[in-house]
């Protein structure tokens, strides 16, 4: 959900500037950083941000580059009486010299841009607010071409270690078969062969990890249909991520073999990583 759009639009007092920034986030979370937006126009743009970028850290600057160096300047009659009356109260009366300095006090007198956004040229602004929007969204889009290309990588990645985790079943069978055969042989009591393969049948049924194969196996078919079907699957596709979490963990704590466990630990390694990939995704 990183996003990065700029536009200009040439009005009379200047060009105005809009810059819109996104990063990730669970919900549309806006912030218009200037006082140049009108305020009967700060909720039609919050809307057009929300539809339209869906959600992440939306952070929006406009700025204004004045036309001249000649532009009008305002001044602040209710401050400029206020310092005056004080000053006046400490002196009696407040001299020409005093008077000017009282100008240069901060925001006595400044650059008159409140009017600079009016109902004349709206339209210019809005379509600048657009164009930026556009340009979010298009960054957006080739992001997303990288992390889709990164996910389904790691997804098909999983599946390959899925295999390596069946390569080794037999061999985990096989050191069952002879642990419980070294230990009976140690304890020098015969094996009754009914009894051994009811042990063995106990064994495999208690540590079988065919479901959580299987299961992981639907949770990467879903995880790639949902991320190349639905619009915003985001949201989704971190729930479908904690369900793969969940075959994968249980089948390391399950697998009582180390090559099974090592396979296990390169598939969590693989799975975190989307993760956290994931959250960039709309």
């Amino acid at each position: 959900m990183t996003g990065y759009g700029r536009a200009e639009a040439g009005l009379a007092a200047g060009k105005l500037i809009v810059e819109i920034r996104t990063l990730n986030g669970k919900s549309a979370d806006i912030s218009i950083k200037s006082s140049l937006l009108p305020k009967d126009k700060d909720l039609l743009i919050r809307q057009k941000l929300a539809e339209s970028l869906i959600r992440g850290t939306i952070d929006v600057y406009i700025s204004l580059e004045s036309a001249g160096v000649d532009q009008a300047k305002t001044i602040n009659a209710e401050l400029l009486k206020n310092y005056c009356g004080q000053v006046e109260a400490l002196r009696g009366s407040v001299s020409d010299e005093a008077f000017a300095a009282i100008l240069r006090f901060p925001d006595v007198v400044s650059a008159s841009k409140e009017d600079a956004v009016n109902e004349e040229n709206w339209p210019l602004v809005e379509a600048a607010f657009d164009e930026a929007i556009a340009a979010v969204n298009a960054y957006r889009a080739r992001e997303g071409e990288a992390l889709y290309a990164d996910v389904t990588s790691r997804v098909q990645r999983i599946l390959d270690l899925e295999n390596e985790v069946e390569a080794h079943e037999q061999e985990r069978l096989d050191t069952v078969k002879e642990k419980i055969s070294k230990a009976a042989e140690e304890a020098s009591v015969k094996l009754d062969k009914d009894r051994f393969e009811q042990e063995m049948i106990f064994y495999l049924e208690k540590y079988d990890i065919n479901e959580e194969k299987v299961r992981l196996r639907q949770h990467c078919a879903y995880f790639r249909d949902t991320i190349d079907s639905e619009p915003y699957p985001g949201k989704k596709l971190g729930f479908i991520i904690q369900e793969m979490g969940r075959e994968i963990n249980t089948t390391g704590s399950k697998a009582n073999n180390a090559a099974i466990q090592k396979t296990v630990v390169l598939m969590k390694d693989e799975l975190e990583k989307i993760r956290e990939q994931s959250m960039n995704i709309l």
